[in-house]
């Protein structure tokens, strides 16, 4: 449980580094890639933790699927959110088949 909740911490850190300063295009670039450095450097401080505990239960494989699927949640979540974008069908149904990969990647 630990690594998911690392995991999802991180990836709000990231999802933010990578496009919360969408929302200031009129900031010049060399301020928005240093904010997106400090915010890249509480990401790593829990996704690297994540990995290293997640590594005794999980193989990387596991790992790295996991990742990717709290990761389009967050991201799912952040542009609704943030952006008030809307969530159309095919990115829904896109979401169904990633759930299918972990349900595969976790089959033993």
């Amino acid at each position: 449980m630990s690594t998911i909740l690392l995991l999802l911490a991180s990836n709000i850190f990231m999802t933010f580094a990578w496009y919360g300063h969408l929302k200031f295009r009129h900031s010049p670039l060399w301020i928005v890639i240093l904010a997106s450095w400090g915010l890249a450097f509480f990401e790593y401080c829990l996704q690297v933790p994540a990995n290293r505990y997640g590594s005794y239960r999980f193989t990387t494989v596991q790992l790295k699927i996991m990742q990717e699927i709290i990761t389009l949640v967050v991201f799912s979540v952040f542009s609704l959110l943030y952006f008030r974008e809307a969530l159309r069908w095919n990115y829904a149904i896109s979401f169904l088949f990633l759930v299918g990969a972990v349900f595969f990647a976790f089959k033993k």
